[in-house]
């Protein structure tokens, strides 16, 4: 179902319960000040974390944290929830208006946002490839936690959305040796694709001087510790959920120094935060999208009215998907 700016009504999928979903509509009021309408024109999944809010995976203790930006409902049931939207502007902001954006909202196809906080499309930057603003911002935030240089050798376990985006920017910094590690062979024509090189764990090289782990597997966790280099930084960029999560820190962890970080999206890396704010970072994030290598990242999209269907063999851990859109037109 579509929603222009003269409709009063609006669908939107919901998480219902664990492992069950639904689209409902809603009543959409005319634009309030400083606000726009945008009409949905694509979102997508994040397989990630959505998997983890469809299986009703989040910690009571991250209840707050995990909340999006304009995620309705409250954890773990009912919730509206996502971060991917690209839409036209189609009522309020003049200088918005009939502009493509991005918007850090749930999957819906017709909405009310404040004008602040959509993000306009380069003209160089299509709306299918924009779909991936949400984890091209955290790919930064974690390079800038890593703090990578010139010359380095990197290594990015887990080839996911996220991990690949960390590996494409990593590798355009002169000189870096940059390895896609993954248990997956199939994904050595991916970071092909994207100009880095690629090994299954067992065949990485050791001794690099960044690792950042972004598999979501405890497993990664620990190549990500093997293929360190004596005082490296690991970068776990990794979220588990309330899943407990083992990790090596005997044997060579403490005489070799290593140093174990986390990142995490919700806070700005140290580096940057007192001179960025999240619109600044999403819209840098957006404006790195213009390479068309990046559409490798995408999946086939699927009609917004099939999604309930759909989505669980999309999350489902061997679907092979990395970035799902979704289509509303």
């Amino acid at each position: 179902m579509a929603a222009s700016a003269s409709a009063d009504i609006a669908a939107a999928l919901w998480y219902c319960e664990a492992g069950k979903v639904e689209i409902r509509q809603e009543i959409l009021a005319l634009p309030g000040a400083g606000e726009v309408r945008v009409t949905s024109l694509c979102s997508a999944v994040s397989r990630g974390t959505e998997s983890l809010v469809f299986a009703g995976r989040v910690p009571r203790s991250e209840f707050a944290r995990m909340r999006a930006p304009f995620m309705a409902g409250e954890f773990p049931f009912p919730v509206k929830y996502g971060y991917a939207t690209v839409g036209r502007v189609e009522d309020g902001s003049v200088a918005l208006r009939g502009r493509n954006v991005f918007v850090l909202h749930p999957h819906q196809t017709a909405f009310n946002v404040p004008a602040a906080s959509v993000v306009m499309l380069p003209d160089n930057v299509p709306p299918h490839r924009a779909l991936l603003a949400a984890n091209m911002e955290t790919a930064l935030n974690g390079v800038w936690d890593a703090v990578p240089g010139p010359a380095d050798d990197i290594a990015v376990v887990g080839a996911g959305v996220v991990g690949c985006l960390v590996a494409y920017l990593c590798g355009q910094l002169p000189g870096a040796k940059v390895t896609l590690v993954d248990i997956n062979p199939a994904r050595a024509e991916l970071a092909s694709a994207l100009g880095v090189g690629f090994a299954e764990p067992a065949k990485a090289k050791r001794d690099c001087d960044v690792v950042v782990h972004a598999s979501g597997s405890p497993d990664g966790l620990g190549t990500a510790l093997d293929l360190a280099g004596d005082e490296a930084t690991v970068l776990e960029m990794s979220w588990y959920g309330d899943r407990a999560v083992s990790a090596l820190l005997g044997g060579p962890f403490h005489s070799r120094r290593l140093r174990l970080i986390s990142s995490q999206v919700g806070s700005i890396a140290a580096s940057h935060r007192p001179r960025w704010s999240h619109h600044r970072r999403l819209s840098a994030a957006v404006g790195l999208l213009a390479d068309p290598r990046l559409d490798a990242l995408l999946a086939p999209a699927i009609a917004f009215g099939d999604l309930p269907k759909r989505l669980p063999e999309i999350l489902a851990a061997g679907s092979g998907i990395l970035c799902q859109p979704i289509a509303y037109l």
